[in-house]
């Protein structure tokens, strides 16, 4: 099958002002179509895809077709699904860190210890990316894996990385309008956010009570470069039935700690402590 052309024509103009003369407005649309597809939404029909993107019934077909050209999406006709090609996507930047590689032994070895789950991320836009990840059960609704994007702000991790950024840049962030009630205990007030923050920042560490999802705790501390940059978050994640928060501070808190300090230790090694590969 020939790669169809994309017609930009057809699409609606607001908002192209606002973007940088050498915007590709083609290749986002492309991508919108590639997120369109989730662990909710596998197979999507071509309303579907339309739908979730806001692109035409007619822009949509013309994307998927070229996806399916170039071997990333199949269909039977009428559905649409992701090949597994669309992994390579992924790939280039996973295989580029050395982070995850030099994470996980040191995270099994925590979660032998204290038998609950463990996992490193990033830091994207608004969002946490998890990169490495070793469980024990799942205690969430949503399964865990790599590549898995919660909202920073109501996650251990995410505070920790936020913790990390300039005031302008946590300003910016909670003007974003990301920030949403997850349960009754989500902080969702700026001035209280900045405040916890501010917290995580000077404390080195944070524990989330059950605000993303009820029943959840969580606590986090940072991962350093050799410039003392953080570049990632690690934590332990537990069911409220595992501990209280102040015996989790107690028990798990110090040993969190140990495990990151070794894999800066490790990281330091690696590329004479570069840390442009992660």
């Amino acid at each position: 099958m020939a790669s169809l052309p994309i017609d930009d024509a057809d699409q609606p103009t607001t908002g192209r002002a606002a973007r940088g003369s050498d915007f590709v407005q083609s290749l986002e649309r492309g991508l919108a179509v590639i997120r369109a597809f989730d662990a909710t939404r596998p197979e999507l029909t071509l309303s579907d895809v339309a739908r979730a993107t806001g692109l035409t019934r007619a822009a949509a077909r013309r994307f998927l077709l070229t996806l399916i050209d170039l071997g990333y999406v199949r269909t039977d006709g009428r559905l649409f699904a992701l090949r597994p090609r669309i992994l390579e996507l992924g790939y280039a930047y996973l295989s580029s860190l050395s982070l995850p590689e030099v994470a996980q032994p040191h995270m099994e070895e925590l979660v032998a210890k204290v038998h609950e789950s463990c996992s490193v991320s990033v830091l994207d836009g608004t969002d946490v990316v998890y990169i490495a990840r070793v469980p024990t059960r799942r205690i969430m609704t949503v399964a865990i894996s790599v590549g898995t994007r919660f909202p920073a702000f109501a996650t251990s991790m995410g505070r920790v990385l936020l913790a990390a950024q300039s005031n302008d840049r946590i300003e910016d962030y909670l003007s974003s309008g990301v920030v949403q009630q997850y349960t009754s205990f989500t902080v969702t007030d700026a001035d209280k956010l900045r405040a916890v923050l501010a917290k995580v920042r000077m404390q080195g560490y944070c524990l989330v009570d059950q605000e993303l999802e009820k029943g959840l705790r969580s606590i986090a501390v940072p991962i350093h470069d050799s410039d003392g940059t953080v570049i990632a978050a690690m934590n332990v994640s537990l069911h409220v039935s595992g501990g209280t928060a102040e015996e989790i501070r107690r028990d798990i808190l110090p040993q969190l700690r140990a495990t990151a300090a070794e894999i800066e230790q490790d990281l330091r090694g690696q590329n004479g402590g570069s840390s442009t590969n992660r």
